[in-house]
């Protein structure tokens, strides 16, 4: 299959559309990318743009492959070496993305067929001279060029986009909007309500629903200066008018123009992005010492500095000092002074690949890419340096020499020149537990596969999932295939990645279990005392804050990571020296009021949860509320006696069993009954409670501020949303009772038939009803007596043994199903409620979104968080000590942002003269313990008296316990009593107690201690 330009398959880049958007994705389908070079950088990269569908990719790399490729290359096998790497690669890039051709380049040297190309890449086999002729090359010509290479642990990234490239939308985040309550003469706006604007200097911003200011609702930008969050100006007014109410901005984005230098121009006079401000000095030090390698391979023909190679590292700090006296302003001026330590470390590494540096620059130069292409997000300007030295193991446990660092003719010889044959055999010998095997999962294995983590006679790799493919997965899983589609991605994942290193054979145990309370028989005590680290690979914090509370109590190093768009940040949790993940949480996400929901929407957000309600509601509850009515004898007394809306159940239950439809006609006729119901009955009565010309008990309009006055909806089978309503509808309700439906192409004159003979009833206002205006108000409903209206309703339904045998199919929301009707009933639903309260209407991509809780996704910040987690398990590996060598790390590859800060320690607290960890300290008691003893114990040897001991919520031991209770108690070992207590046998599966503690220190004083572990 090829590109189908103007074309965008939703089911395939569904996640990525909500990153990049559907513009940027056509734009995209018209760029022509090259990618010189396919060692372990380029075909990264070269991954990330397949996956997210480029019109086509071309790949040039002649050079024959060499074993020591396999390190960072992860499609190419040693059934590959010798062959050229651009023919070993094609197929399996091929086998990414049907819509993207993959395309080999005979030559470079041949301009023409370069001005084929909207974007050329050129990464690390491509010597800088040559670099600099390609980007003279491009830049006249509009050609967007990147320049890239790893080094070892170390990295850069140049790119020039031309002389004038256009940025569409600088960062990618939704328009702010929000409800004005003043906007004054000279320009000041004031926020209504006190919410935040969001606004920054220099934004724009259009208006639109002001009265009183008129001329402010045409359209027109205006400029924004931040006052502080719940104000901005935007200049003098004074000419159109006095403000009188109401008013809604909304942010515009703006194109902005941009310049690049060429890469010649810059090599002298660079602009640098900061990667990591705590190295601050470093990157004018390497933006020398990458040109100085250079210089040494065109010396040493084509050959980089040997691994530990003194008189090699010498020579190329030699090389940088002569550099730094041509061009002195680079590092400050003529006295500043040669980083002689770092420069001969880039020496030293120069000869390695690294896989999570490879998946850093893969990630964040394929995003460059991307912006090349699209004109969405703002690019990277222009020189980027990134280095981990961090990650290098303790010298006096693996030292590093010539000898320990030498090629071994080995697929790890590129890591080997890192860190050495011994930290390579500790990293094969670790045993690891993969929690997720999704997107961050899929490229985690494959960054453990190319490092060969767990390959080694003890080593071992577990990765659970208790998820299976979908195609919405192929964008960025970037281990499955089409043919895996509804397979395990565990079991897919772990076949994938042996393919990749057959040293993992029978060193990868797929499982298809979640981890969880209800799992703990599986992942038991003795799983998780053998392992060595845990890595989350998970999209919930639920999960996430299981496995964070596993790992502290076994003692287990915890890497976190996540990503939200172009977002990624990531987490290390060492014992004894961070705190968890669940020490900080983000705060919980702003739930709309139900008042709002019910009769004041005032944004398309608000309408769409009302849409989705209202499809449980119909679909899913009414059908599950008919189905145990018929199925519980009892159900209507049970009923009768619970809380809640009895009332709403029983009318739900009575529209689905005394109003069945016999064919689709009658789905359709109660879909057009519907919509009348909720779009204008409704509309009328809350009008005749509050008219539009209403007034509070303060005198001040009713409708005013965020209430809008909504006005009824006239039904049109001509408009769109009417008519997709009544058709979404008519089709849910088929399934509900197992009619056949119409498919995905509805029939416009039989729904005009059907329609046209019916008779629409006219609204007439419940005097009696009363309508609640805030959610802190009372319900003015709730002292009505319901009680012979709902004998009625019960009255009413059918009874079960009329109706042996029938139930109803509930509906399950399932969001990328194009076909089920889901999504076109909410968009049209939503939609037509946002038409009764003038609020601008949404597409069904944006209420998919909104609706499914879609998190967005990309490849390339997957990629790219990925790197960084696997260069902090290193440290783990080795086993970090230090603190500040730690680091937890946030991105945004839309601005581009990188920030990196040392993990938070984990707090401590005292007990009489004892200072211990508040979050991985605890009393370690091995044994049955009697409880009489066990109080003893802590008496003697900590110095504290046990006041109460529980086992989760069972009180084991209370000091005011009666003596009858205690003499029961105390001679009884802690299994047998809480045997007694919780009259439960312990699972035969556990083999630790956690046992919760009070007690007084020496002083008589209650202090906080830590719980005790009873291992049996």
């Amino acid at each position: 299959m090829t590109n189908k330009i103007g074309e965008v398959d939703e089911s395939l880049y569904s996640r990525q559309l909500y990153v990049l958007g559907k513009e940027a994705m056509l734009k995209m389908q018209l760029s022509n990318v090259l990618i010189i070079g396919l060692k372990g950088l380029g075909i990264e990269i070269a991954k990330n743009v397949t996956l997210a569908g480029v019109k086509s990719l071309t790949i040039y790399d002649p050079a024959l492959v060499a074993i020591e490729d396999l390190s960072s290359q992860f499609f190419l096998t040693e059934s590959d070496v010798g062959k050229p790497r651009d023919q070993a690669s094609k197929a399996k890039l091929a086998e990414l993305n049907s819509y993207v051709p993959i395309n080999i380049l005979q030559s470079i040297d041949n301009e023409e067929s370069l001005k084929e190309f909207q974007v050329i890449v050129a990464t690390d086999t491509v010597n800088l001279e040559d670099k600099v002729k390609l980007n003279e090359f491009c830049h006249p010509l509009g050609i967007k060029f990147i320049s890239t290479e790893t080094r070892g642990l170390f990295g850069n990234v140049f790119t020039d986009f031309g002389d004038e490239f256009t940025i569409l939308d600088p960062t990618g985040e939704e328009p702010r909007t929000g409800m004005v309550s003043d906007i004054e003469s000279d320009g000041t706006v004031t926020m209504l309500d006190d919410n935040r604007h969001g606004l920054e200097d220099g934004n724009y911003v259009k208006f639109s629903e002001v009265q009183g200011l008129e001329k402010l609702n045409d359209g027109s930008l205006f400029k924004v200066e931040v006052l502080g969050p719940f104000a901005f100006k935007i200049g003098s007014v004074a000419e159109f008018g006095q403000y009188k109410k109401g008013g809604i901005f909304t942010e515009v984005k703006v194109p902005q123009k941009t310049s690049f230098k060429t890469l010649q121009q810059s090599l002298d006079d660079p602009e640098f992005v900061f990667a990591d401000y705590a190295k601050f000095d470093r990157t004018p030090q390497l933006h020398l010492g990458f040109q100085a390698l250079h210089q040494f391979a065109v010396r040493h023909q084509g050959q980089l500095p040997r691994p530990m190679n003194e008189e090699d590292a010498n020579e190329l700090v030699k090389l940088v000092t002569d550099l730094s006296a041509q061009e002195p302003s680079i590092l400050g001026g003529a006295d500043a002074e040669i980083n002689d330590k770092l420069i001969k470390e880039l020496a030293y590494q120069a000869r390695g690949d690294i896989p999570g540096i490879i998946a850093f620059f893969g990630g964040l130069v394929a995003q460059e890419v991307l912006k090349a292409c699209s004109g969405k997000f703002s690019p990277l300007k222009q020189f980027m340096y990134f280095d981990s030295l961090e990650s290098l193991p303790d010298p006096k446990e693996f030292p590093r020499t010539e000898e320990t660092t030498k090629p071994l003719n080995s697929r790890y010889d590129n890591q080997i020149a890192v860190f050495g044959i011994d930290f390579q055999k500790k990293v094969a010998n670790s045993k690891v537990f993969l929690v997720g095997s999704g997107a961050i999962g899929c490229e985690m294995l494959k960054n453990w596969a190319l490092m060969g983590l767990g390959s080694g006679l003890e080593g071992h790799i577990v990765v659970t999932d208790n998820d299976s493919i979908e195609k919405s997965n192929l964008n960025r899983q970037f281990l499955f295939r089409p043919k895996d589609v509804g397979r395990n991605k565990s079991e897919v994942a772990a076949d994938a990645v042996v393919a990749m290193n057959p040293d993992l054979l029978n060193k990868v145990e797929p499982k298809i279990d979640k981890v969880g309370p209800e799992t703990e028989n599986i992942f038991n005590d003795s799983f998780w005392q053998n392992l060595d680290f845990v890595t989350n690979a998970l999209d919930n914090v639920d999960a996430r804050t299981y496995v964070d509370r596993r790992c502290v109590f076994y003692r287990k190093p915890l890497l976190e990571s996540g990503t939200l768009g172009t977002k990624g940040n990531t987490q290390v949790v060492i014992p004894g020296l961070t705190e968890s993940y669940s020490s900080s949480r983000d705060p919980p996400e702003k739930s709309i009021p139900l008042c709002t929901l019910r009769s004041f929407p005032n944004k398309i957000d608000h309408t769409i949860a009302w849409a989705k309600s209202l499809f449980q509601g119909y679909f899913a509850d009414s059908a599950e509320n008919a189905n145990v009515y018929l199925s519980q004898p009892n159900f209507i007394e049970q009923s009768m006696k619970q809380s809640g809306d009895v009332k709403g159940t029983l009318e739900s239950i009575a529209d689905s069993l005394n109003n069945r439809p016999s064919n689709f006609d009658d789905c359709i006729q109660w879909a057009r009954l519907e919509f009348e119901k909720k779009f204008n009955h409704d509309i009328k009565q809350l009008l005749y409670n509050f008219p539009k010309d209403a007034k509070t008990s303060n005198g001040e309009p009713f409708w005013s501020g965020a209430k809008r006055a909504p006005t009824p909806l006239e039904f049109d089978i001509d408009n769109d949303d009417h008519f997709h309503f009544v058709v979404g509808a008519a089709n849910l309700r088929a399934f509900n009772y197992g009619l056949p439906d119409e498919g995905t192409n509805p029939d416009v004159e039989h729904y005009k038939e059907v329609i046209s003979s019916m008779i629409i009833p006219d609204f007439t206002p419940n005097a009696n009803l009363k309508i609640q205006v805030n959610d802190e108000d009372p319900d003015p409903n709730a002292n009505n007596d319901v009680g012979d209206e709902l004998d009625m309703l019960a009255s009413s339904l059918p009874k079960p043994s009329t109706l042996t045998g029938f139930s109803m199919k509930p509906v399950e929301f399932e969001k990328d199903d194009d076909t089920n009707h889901h999504i076109e009933f909410i968009t049209a639903c939503s939609n037509c409620r946002a038409q009764n309260y003038f609020i601008e209407v949404a597409d069904r991509q944006k209420t998919k979104f909104i609706a499914g809780r879609i998190i967005p996704a990309i490849a390339t910040t997957t990629s790219l968080v990925t790197g960084l987690v696997n260069l902090e398990l290193y440290k783990v590996v080795y086993g970090c000590e230090d603190i500040e060598q730690y680091k937890n790390g946030f991105v945004n590859l839309a601005l581009p942002f990188f920030g990196f800060s040392e993990p938070i320690a984990s707090p401590k607290a005292k007990y009489n003269d004892v200072t211990y960890d508040k979050i991985w300290d605890r009393f370690d008691i091995q044994g049955d313990i009697r409880l009489s003893d066990l109080i003893a114990h802590f008496e003697k040897k900590e110095g504290l008296e046990i006041t109460m001991l529980s086992y989760g919520v069972s009180l084991l031991y209370a000091s005011f316990f009666p003596p009858k209770k205690l003499k029961e108690r105390l001679n009884l070992p802690i299994t047998e009593l809480v045997k007694l207590i919780t009259k439960a046998d312990l699972p035969s599966h556990v083999r630790t107690m956690i046992l919760e503690i009070c007690a007084d220190d020496k002083e008589g004083e209650d202090v906080e201690v830590p719980f005790i572990t009873i291992h049996l």
